[in-house]
């Protein structure tokens, strides 16, 4: 293939382009539910099951104290550089046409972050649910969206140590456990723990985000995989890599003990940094422990999570597979020879502590320290999905607490005048847009649309004061006097 060059300011343009290409094709995956990649289209079913998740989601924020706040889709570019480390080159650009630089929200914190800082809000409970934009390739089989929704609950304030962080992991507990997806661990860690491992092993200061980023690839990748990126992509020395590998390797899961142990390494204990942390996470156990969680939380030293904003805690919710055994008591209290360990099948939820972001946006610089999580909802969405495909139960998509039917015709004015009285009184109610439709027609479509009473006017029931009431799964009548104009009685339904 032949490409002309042009001699100018970006000359190599056409073929950067063309290897791109030829290398990257356009996207187009076969899972795809819309004309735009890497989005989808929800039909009604899905979204009945989109909302049961959002209603037990928001349920649980409320439960916790939580008040909610919305910020813009879109920032400036400014406030969205530099907090992401690697995945920036992820970020959706914009231009307006007044010439300012924008971009669409990469996720709901750093918005969180420059809002407490615009409103000089030190201390808040908030959660926030909204669609974020990655400039990602898609795969739709894996969950990997250009656009989806995030679920964020975040603390914000001055607190004693490890409490707010706990809480936050009970949420994420909670939540999982109300959605009964199948067993799950919430895997923890610190970033300074990680900060201080990395400077004993030997890694330069300016190659520790860049070397976490890499670390945070090990559920993904194995070891070896790993230590390649390391040492062949991101520069580091084979005798360092093999070092970080002593420990995410041999120490993977455990609890307080684990963090004792660490204290005790004669490497570990050099480092101010580690040792904050590894007390930090013997804290946050105790608290847990009391918050009646530790069954399903792991102290993980390979857990890093990329991104650059996090300065203390982490931890991120795994899925693990059905019939494989769950974390065990031993591993949870740090026995590093355990053998049972669950297979990971995909993280659903993450999170950890933000000190110094808000402080970024402030003019003065004042920090503001803060925690949160936040709830992978694509990814749970496809598993309540999948698991109402194999159920026999119908998915309802509407709430219509019963149908006004007609037996005859000519009672169109009837049906839609008791509609509108059931409509007054609060009781969701529906009508068929016929003027004479038949009855089986009408029955059916509650059977098909589950709704679960009929009311049915006949000309001797309006006569005699009465309408029918039935049930459509076991198809009893009753008969309710009623007049039908004080029909707001009909509460009784």
């Amino acid at each position: 293939v032949c490409v002309d060059v042009c001699v100018g300011c970006d000359r190599w343009a056409a073929l950067i382009d063309l290897i791109h290409l030829m290398f990257y094709p356009p996207c187009c995956d076969d899972d795809d539910d819309s004309s735009c990649p890497g989005t989808r289209d929800y039909n009604p079913k899905q979204m009945a099951i989109r909302e049961k998740v959002f209603n037990t989601i928001i349920s649980c924020f409320k439960r916790h104290g939580a008040e909610t706040i919305d910020t813009p889709v879109f920032e400036l570019k400014e406030t969205l550089t530099g907090k992401y480390g690697e995945d920036s080159k992820l970020i959706y650009d914009l231009k307006d046409q007044g010439g300012e630089l924008l971009s669409l929200r990469y996720d709901l914190t750093v918005p969180f972050a420059r809002y407490l800082a615009m409103n000089k809000i030190t201390n808040i409970k908030r959660y926030h649910i909204a669609k974020v934009y990655r400039r990602d390739n898609p795969a739709m089989t894996r969950g990997r969206y250009r656009e989806f929704y995030q679920c964020d609950f975040d603390i914000a304030g001055q607190y004693d140590a490890m409490i707010p962080d706990a809480e936050c992991l009970k949420i994420v507990y909670e939540i999982l456990h109300e959605l009964d997806l199948g067993d799950f661990r919430i895997k923890v860690n610190d970033r300074r723990i990680l900060d201080g491992m990395f400077a004993v092993c030997g890694v330069p200061d300016d190659k520790f985000r860049t070397i976490c980023s890499t670390v945070d690839k090990l559920d993904k990748m194995s070891w070896e995989d790993v230590k390649k990126e390391m040492v062949n992509e991101k520069g580091l020395s084979e005798q360092a890599a093999d070092q970080i590998g002593e420990y995410v390797i041999m120490c993977v899961v455990g609890g307080m003990d684990l963090a004792e142990h660490l204290l005790q390494d004669q490497k570990m204990s050099q480092s101010k940094q580690a040792c904050a942390g590894l007390s930090d996470i013997k804290l946050l156990f105790s608290y847990l422990q009391l918050f009646q969680v530790t069954d399903k939380v792991v102290f993980d030293l390979s857990l890093a999570r990329g991104l650059d904003y996090y300065t203390g805690v982490i931890y991120e919710a795994v899925l693990t597979q059905a019939g494989v055994a769950s974390v065990t008591t031993e591993a949870q209290n740090g026995a590093p020879g355990s053998t049972e360990e669950s297979v990971s099948v995909g993280s659903v939820a993450g999170g950890g502590r933000y000190d110094g972001l808000v402080g970024m946006f402030d003019p003065k610089g004042r920090k503001v320290p803060c925690v949160g999580v936040s709830i992978g909802i694509e990814r749970i969405f496809s598993i309540m999905e999948q698991k109402a495909e194999v159920s026999a139960e119908k998915v309802r998509t509407t709430e219509v607490q019963v149908m006004v039917a007609s037996a005859q015709k000519n009672l169109l004015e009837e049906r839609l005048k008791l509609t509108a009285e059931l409509w007054n009184a609060g009781i969701k109610a529906e009508v068929m847009y016929k003027k004479n439709p038949k009855l089986l027609s009408q029955l059916q479509h509650c059977e098909e649309s589950g709704i679960p009473l009929v009311a049915i006017l006949g000309e001797q029931e309006l006569k005699d004061g009465v309408v029918k009431l039935r049930v459509v799964a076991t198809r009893e009548e009753v008969s309710h006097t009623v007049d039908i104009h004080t029909a707001p009685h009909l509460r009784t339904i």
